[in-house]
């Protein structure tokens, strides 16, 4: 017998970049996220708060879809080995039916760190939640390269201002 449960798809994608974790975690601003921003489409930030508790994310998509996506950050927090927020999403494009992003950067020694996007999804049903994760995941992979440069270049810039 054949049970339709909800299915959640999770995908967990990590960076290593240089940087000490704490600094890393502080550099996730406005900045980065223009840095973040997909290829290929057009994608207009209407709204960054920050990344701590209570701060909202608001992007509208403009090519190849019209959608908006409105994520609240719900959590954020600081240990010795991590720093981390998490985002829910409020309103998402058709076909998601949920999301939770935790961004995490955990500490590798003092002057490098590995940036963790572990995202949690769900579609609107069954098939959509499968169909999702390819496009999800080939979606967030170039991620990976983005974080690297932009770390890199970073630090290089750092050590340029000593």
């Amino acid at each position: 017998m054949f049970h339709m449960y909800k299915t959640i798809m999770n995908i967990t994608l990590k960076a290593p970049v240089k940087g000490n974790y704490k600094k890393v975690m502080a550099s996730f601003d406005r900045d980065l996220f223009e840095a973040l921003k997909p290829p290929g489409g057009e994608m207009e930030i209407v709204k960054f708060t920050g990344s701590k508790k209570g701060d909202t994310v608001h992007l509208r998509f403009v090519k190849p879809i019209k959608a908006e996506w409105i994520s609240d950050i719900t959590e954020d927090g600081e240990n010795d080995n991590r720093a981390w927020f998490v985002d829910e999403g409020t309103t998402l494009p058709w076909p998601l039916g949920s999301w939770t992003h935790k961004h995490i950067v955990e500490k590798v020694d003092e002057e490098h760190s590995i940036i963790i996007d572990d995202m949690t999804f769900t579609g609107k049903n069954i098939l959509l939640t499968l169909l999702l994760y390819p496009a999800i995941y080939i979606g967030f992979y170039p991620r990976k390269k983005v974080y690297q440069r932009y770390f890199d270049q970073l630090q290089e810039k750092n050590l340029k201002d000593l």
